[in-house]
């Protein structure tokens, strides 16, 4: 049970471990059993030549003598020779072979048993000559065929371990993908990307440099070697990077921070060398270096000290941007969502000297953002990308994207050829929240007590005046929330002031003081609340200087090793904490005592609906006496009739 806000976490991915010792050499059990395949497969070629053999070289069935005998008394009537092999055809019909003396030919060797040349006259003799293949095959494989299985055992086994000690050649070279711009399928252009007008203003002049460099050179002016991109996951900083060189026309090469450092020293280094190599081979061209946090972090924290290996290729790119000449076109690009933690070295001028902030899209750009995304999704008459990009405040432009394929995905489900608004508003909560969860069944009596919990959040947030606006109630299970109250502002807020922050504090513990007030009890429902509470107080104290007490510092997170203040300025810390927390559960608790009616009449109608659209709760809140909040030019409904 949650009262929810757009937001955008972190999910971390799971890496399996690296094999090592002899398993890592050898590419693991398998190499074993390819190798047991490879020796059999020797023996069963093996196997195959001595059957050849013995089938192209029979038996000597009959022996010469006796050959010479017959032919003297006039027994053989044809004799049929095939190199050494002589196959006998005798009088009465019957077939024999035998074989003669390979160093001399058949007249001489019958001739010394005493065959007579008029004797032999009388025989059909002929002469067969063997194929050149056969003749070399049988002259060459004792020798060829173990040369060729040593030559392919070889093989095999560099292949094995070519992912260990045989790859170490290959270590230092750049893994950078590079994109053509010839390619018109990965081209992307400033008409692709939608929002982000003063960073796309900003990166105009670089693509004016990279097509004609020579009118700033003339001048004297000289185009910054690196541009930092930076801004919140999702914001489309690489998608301005490719979009830079397709407006440019040249060659972008693209690399991740993490793909830089190595197992082994200098290795690091040496892709950055080679990666700045391709790129002046291909100028003008942009270097692309995601995630640059990576490597560039500040210097002088690692464990190796100044041997460390990030820091090894954090100074080799210090070096390589350092020494562009003016007249090298190779223009640096990089993004980070962490630009704190990055060196001073890297930011100074003459290297990363640029930076280019890209904020969150506001209501027109995620208007346009949606737009983009649309062009290959059918919609529906009744889609309005107006509301949805008001019902979005706080999405990035790949959340925007995942919104949108949802809702295609969501149509296409249901095999209908159109997306609609109500694909898209359910589209918004997947991403959100997650999927639903219409197998996970409340009892009666814990979908009560969800649906008091639900109607707090919404009750004190409708009352309070600085909290956002209730869009939608709902009881049915979205990922880890049992229910949800959906709370939205009108507009973008670039700023949160501390009578904001109060409210939102007392709205989000609405649910937690309800169930204390109407069950005498609490349950773990409010866990997620209360978290979400503690960490805003605390951010509060600690961060924004909102503590009449502490006054305004701002204190750094007290962490093992990282000691910003003393155990006393920590325990003021928690009271504070602790009171800003109380006084708003106390203005929670007078607002859902004054408004009981009201609370009652909320959690009634989610009980039978289970789910209460924005225009319906606003009718109970009038029905009641209560005036709803509304934006200055209220002009559309943030959600259409189902």
């Amino acid at each position: 049970m949650a009262s929810v806000s757009p937001k955008n976490p972190k999910k971390k991915k799971s890496v399996a471990p690296p094999r090592r010792g002899w398993s890592a050499l050898f590419g693991g059990p398998s190499f074993f059993g390819n190798l047991t395949t490879t020796v059999l497969i020797f023996l069963l070629l093996m196997s195959v030549y001595s059957l050849i053999s013995g089938f192209v070289q029979p038996a000597n069935d009959v022996p010469l003598s006796v050959v010479a005998a017959d032919v003297a008394a006039g027994k053989i009537h044809a004799i049929k020779v095939n190199g050494d092999s002589l196959d006998l055809e005798y009088a009465d019909g019957s077939m024999k072979v035998s074989r003669k003396d390979p160093s001399a030919g058949l007249p001489e060797t019958l001739a010394t048993y005493g065959v007579t040349p008029a004797e032999l006259a009388k025989v059909a003799i002929t002469i067969q000559g063997q194929s050149g293949f056969q003749f070399w095959f049988l002259t060459l494989a004792p020798v060829l065929l173990p040369l060729i299985f040593i030559v392919f055992l070889f093989w095999f086994l560099s292949r094995q371990v070519k992912g260990a000690g045989m790859q170490a050649f290959s270590f230092g070279q750049s893994k950078a993908r590079v994109i053509d711009p010839a390619d018109s399928s990965q081209r992307v252009t400033f008409a692709d990307i939608a929002g982000a007008r003063e960073a796309k203003e900003e990166l105009e002049e670089i693509v004016d440099f990279l097509k004609s460099p020579k009118k700033f050179l003339d001048i004297g002016a000289r185009i910054p070697k690196g541009i930092i991109l930076m801004g919140a996951p999702g914001t489309g900083k690489t998608l301005l990077a490719r979009a830079v060189a397709g407006e440019a026309g040249v060659p972008f090469f693209s690399i991740s921070g993490s793909e830089f450092v190595e197992m082994f020293v200098g290795v690091g280094a040496s892709r950055v060398r080679d990666l700045f190599q391709l790129a002046k081979k291909a100028a003008p061209a942009i270097i692309f270096v995601d995630e640059i946090d990576a490597v560039g972090r500040v210097r002088g924290t690692g464990v190796g000290g100044g041997n460390d290996e990030r820091e090894q290729t954090l100074n080799q790119i210090l070096v390589e941007m350092d020494g562009f000449e003016p007249t090298e076109k190779v223009v640096v690009m990089a993004a980070t969502n962490r630009p704190d933690v990055l060196d001073p070295a890297l930011l100074r001028p003459g290297r990363f000297d640029r930076r280019v902030t890209i904020d969150l899209p506001d209501r027109r750009d995620r208007e346009e953002i949606l737009t983009i995304h649309a062009r290959k999704k059918p919609l529906g008459p009744d889609v309005a990308l107006a509301v949805i990009a008001e019902r979005t405040p706080g999405f990035s432009g790949a959340e925007l994207y995942s919104l949108m394929n949802e809702g295609a995905i969501l149509a296409a489900r249901e095999n209908r050829k159109e997306v609609t608004q109500y694909d898209l508003i359910r589209s918004i909560e997947k991403v959100m929240l997650g999927p639903e969860r219409k197998s996970h069944l409340l009892s009666k009596k814990e979908k009560e007590l969800t649906s008091y919990h639900e109607a707090g959040h919404a009750l004190v947030s409708s009352i309070l005046e600085h909290a956002d606006p209730v869009h939608k109630i709902s009881i049915i299970s979205r990922g880890r929330a049992a229910g949800y109250t959906l709370k939205l502002p009108f507009e973008d807020r670039k700023m949160q002031s501390k009578k904001q922050f109060l409210d939102d504090i007392a709205a989000t513990l609405g649910g937690y003081v309800a169930e204390e007030m109407l069950f005498d009890d609490v349950t773990t429902g409010p866990s997620n609340d209360l978290m979400v509470v503690t960490a805003l107080a605390r951010e509060m104290v600690t961060r924004y200087g909102m503590s009449e007490k502490l006054g305004p510092i701002a204190f750094g997170d007290r962490q093992l090793g990282n000691e910003p203040y003393s155990e006393e300025v920590a325990a003021q810390i928690d009271a504070e904490v602790s009171r800003i927390i109380e006084e708003a559960k106390a203005r929670a608790t007078k607002v859902i005592s004054e408004h009981r009616v009201v609370l009652d009449a909320i959690a009634k109608e989610l009980i039978e609906k289970e789910t209460i659209e924005r225009n319906e709760f606003e009718k109970i809140l009038i029905a009641n006496g209560i005036t709803p909040k509304k934006k200055e030019e209220e002009g559309i409904d943030i959600l259409p009739e189902k």
